[in-house]
């Protein structure tokens, strides 16, 4: 394998025929492969609409956001996460408004109207991003995002084939075949684009294929004949998949694959699934540990089932405090506090527990009622808080999280025990009774706290018989996950063919496949 001396880096789009198609995790699979073959590789996403996101130190030393799946594709190249990798994230506070995260910085919130109005200023900062990547490393592997194929959205379009044909980036597109009707998808994918945009289309990769191969292919013959272009490969279903989801809305019901107790009884997690959810990530740690069940739900009578209930992160924290009051969840909660049985607040699950939040700032409610489960006060302010935050937990045991919140707290009860400390000696989140909050996110991905919070939820939830397993590591795990996307990559698709792509652009020879869209 080698690089042919050029002004530029080598890239590759991976475009998909929906959202959820595979984008994220064949971006990565290849970053990987990519990596392990020496070469000096980054991932890109020009824009990103996710409220999973990881916090990055930039040049001037300030935290930024980015996409959390460019955090998990940065470690595949072996890279930390740099804020060019994701330049524009757009995270939804409700369904019509979006807060703009701009190369790390919240910028605005904007609506549909005036999104047109910001999009040249975000196209412009975008492709200067993909410039500064590509003068800086061997090859950058770009995604895409939803499918190239929206043809209302073309005009304005810097993330699909208007990034193709800014970079004369050659294009793959990944489909699902678990939803069924992959063959259509693709083909349609293909034909409603205009000729300039159909030359970038190199080829397909099949994704979450279970069964015969050789009963698909007929179908991958077919695709070809039809449109001239080849199937570079058919990646199968995989369970141990799940790491890293850029949207929760991509877990089932239960997160991974639980493994068998370590003791000999189960711990029962249920996680309110909130209409924004926000680092719904935070709790994959928890479901890495043998004999710990996870469940994302809306029911209030699995809360009452639950051994622990978790309050996630949210980007819309008071209104999906209402949500919960109007569905039944926040008496659910209240039951289950009132049974002695633990709860645990992230982020702005954490805010909710208070007794009360003011927000001027991004409801804009004033003050409203918390839960009242912690004798704590929520103000929000302006300023977002963006930052990695090292500190202990319980008898000094170390953590590692971050920080994304505009809430922070404003009042509580001088003897309120805090669940963390960070390395400057400043209490953080609050533990009383059975019930625990905080703002840092990732901190159950330190191995020996996430152990302890196990240990203590299990004890007062009464399940004597669970047992953590005593070298359970959340890091080798995520390395693990990428590795076998790696894996994945080298042995299911062609990459002599992807390499080719890759090092020469785009081929000249692809044929037009009517109708395509009206220039």
């Amino acid at each position: 394998m080698c690089i042919r001396a050029r002004a530029v880096s080598g890239g590759l789009l991976v475009a998909g025929t929906t959202s959820d198609a595979g984008k994220s995790v064949l971006t990565a699979g290849i970053c990987r492969w990519l990596h392990r073959q020496g070469v000096k590789v980054a991932p890109y996403k020009a824009q990103n609409m996710s409220n999973n996101s990881a916090v990055v130190v930039g040049p001037d030393g300030r935290g930024g956001e980015i996409g959390r799946a460019q955090a998990m594709q940065a470690a595949a190249c072996g890279l930390a996460p740099d804020l060019r990798f994701n330049p524009v994230l757009l995270k939804p506070g409700s369904d019509l408004a979006s807060q703009v995260v701009l190369l790390g910085e919240a910028v605005d919130t904007i609506t549909a109207g005036t999104f047109r109005q910001l999009r040249p200023r975000l196209a412009e900062t975008a492709y200067a991003a993909l410039a500064e990547l590509r003068e800086t490393y061997d090859v950058v592997i770009c995604e895409g995002a939803g499918s190239p194929a929206e043809i209302n959205l073309r005009a304005g379009d810097y993330v699909n084939m208007g990034l193709a044909r800014h970079a004369n980036l050659p294009t793959i597109v990944v489909g699902d075949i678990d939803r069924g009707g992959v063959f259509a998808s693709m083909f349609g994918t293909v034909a409603l684009l205009d000729p300039a945009d159909q030359a970038l289309i190199a080829g397909f990769v099949i994704n979450k294929f279970r069964g015969d191969l050789g009963l698909l292919q007929p179908g991958l013959d077919m695709l070809r004949q039809v449109t001239g272009r080849p199937t570079y490969g058919v990646l199968p279903w995989a369970l141990d998949l799940w790491l890293d989801a850029e949207d929760s809305l991509a877990y089932g019901r239960v997160l991974g694959r639980p493994a068998a107790p370590h003791g000999s009884e189960w711990l029962d997690v249920a996680v309110v699934r909130l209409p924004r959810i926000s680092n719904a990530t935070d709790v994959e740690a928890l479901a890495t540990e043998p004999g710990v069940r996870v469940r994302l739900t809306i029911e209030p009578a699995e809360l009452a089932a639950a051994d622990l209930v978790v309050l996630p992160g949210s980007k819309s924290t008071v209104a999906d405090l209402d949500w919960l009051r109007e569905t039944g969840l926040a008496d659910a909660v209240a039951t289950h506090v009132a049974a002695g049985k633990p709860l645990l607040g992230l982020c702005g699950g954490f805010q909710m527990l208070g007794r009360a939040i003011h927000d001027p700032v991004e409801s804009r409610q004033g003050s409203v009622p918390g839960l009242g489960l912690l004798p704590i006060d929520i103000t929000f302010d302006p300023r977002k808080t963006v930052r990695q935050s090292v500190g202990t937990g319980h008898g000094g045991l170390p953590v590692r999280g971050y920080e994304i919140h505009h809430g922070y707290v404003s009042q509580a009860d001088p003897s309120l025990t805090p669940l963390l400390t960070s390395d400057g000696g400043v209490g953080e989140g609050a533990v009383l009774g059975v019930v625990h909050g905080t703002h840092w996110h990732g901190a159950f991905e330190s191995d020996e706290f996430r152990r302890w919070f196990l240990t203590e939820a299990a004890r007062l939830a009464g399940r004597s018989g669970f047992r953590v397993a005593p070298a359970t590591s959340f890091a080798a795990a995520r390395e693990r996950s990428l590795d076998l996307l790696g894996d994945l990559v080298e042995e299911h698709l062609d990459t002599d063919a992807l390499w080719r792509l890759i090092d020469a652009g785009p081929p000249t020879d692809l044929p037009f496949i009517p109708p395509g869209a009206p220039s």
